[in-house]
């Protein structure tokens, strides 16, 4: 596991002792967002697996990760239209939902922003907590983190 990747499972982990606290062990991660946003990759990330061959998810994907004595059992979900009605269902028992959003495809951020609110109103999610995660940082064309946020209205969400 490279420095990224690790400082990625580090701060999950951070996240969710605070808010779950360090007693529970198991924590169940779902992991949404658009087609193309990154959620296989991150997913392979966190599992330190290779990242050089990813193909869509169809239906989903799950990994279990071991760290710091906790065991995070993490839900990739595929983001085609197709695939998002079916959103709702794998939300029972989330521990955390992470949603990714591909920083760098701009012409995407409302239709994003539309799936996002459908899922922070989902009745499943009530009281858990909801990471947005500004994937592809690292691509030129990238809007910052803060843009997104104020792009998307993130501010107006509160628990």
């Amino acid at each position: 596991m490279g420095p990224p990747e690790k400082m990625l499972l580090h701060g999950l982990l951070s996240v969710m002792q605070k808010l779950k606290g360090s007693t529970e062990l198991e924590l169940r991660i779902v992991l949404l967002g658009l087609d193309n946003a990154g959620k296989t990759t991150l997913l392979k990330c966190l599992a330190s697996e290779d990242v050089n061959t990813i193909t869509p998810t169809q239906g989903f994907n799950i990994k279990s990760v071991a760290s710091h004595g906790m065991k995070l059992n993490v839900w990739d979900i595929g983001g085609q239209k197709k695939i998002r009605p079916f959103w709702k269902k794998y939300l029972e028992n989330t521990d955390l939902l992470v949603y990714v959003i591909d920083s760098a495809d701009k012409k995407r951020f409302e239709e994003t922003g539309l799936e996002l609110s459908e899922l922070i109103d989902e009745e499943n999610l009530t009281g858990d907590p909801i990471l947005i995660f500004a994937n592809k940082q690292d691509l030129g064309t990238a809007s910052l983190a803060s843009e997104i946020a104020e792009d998307l209205n993130l501010h107006t969400y509160r628990d």
